[in-house]
């Protein structure tokens, strides 16, 4: 993983998926180690409940669940066809290209708002 800068894995198992390996499920194996990798099999290290999404899952509930479980990175399911991983990078990227996008229309609204000519005087007593 280090190698080729990879920072999860998705387990299947004939064609089903089984679990999650992350930095963190290996860092956690080390620490239980000692501080080495020891004998230790994916199976025995793996997230083996990892949270999932669908394609058409919305990105702010998929940003709620990965804040919640603190996971970096999560299976994009279709059934139980793997689509993809989405890393909570991608997730951070997409919420800041939504709100720049937010905030263009909201300036570009203001920028356009009518102005009146002279300001309302109060009625003479």
């Amino acid at each position: 993983m280090a190698d080729n800068d990879i920072g999860s894995l998705v387990v299947m198992d004939h064609g089903d998926l089984v679990g999650m390996l992350t930095f963190r499920e290996v860092i956690l194996s080390v620490v239980r180690n000692g501080g080495t990798v020891g004998n230790s099999t994916v199976r025995s290290v793996m997230d083996d409940h990892p949270l999932t999404c669908t394609p058409e899952t919305e990105i702010d509930e998929v940003r709620r669940m990965m804040l919640d479980r603190h996971a970096r990175y999560m299976p994009v399911m279709d059934q139980r066809t793997l689509m993809g991983v989405i890393s909570f990078y991608d997730v951070a990227k997409a919420v800041v290209e939504s709100q720049d996008f937010e905030n263009r229309m909201l300036k570009a609204y203001i920028r356009d708002w009518p102005v009146d000519e002279a300001p309302a005087q109060p009625a003479a007593n």
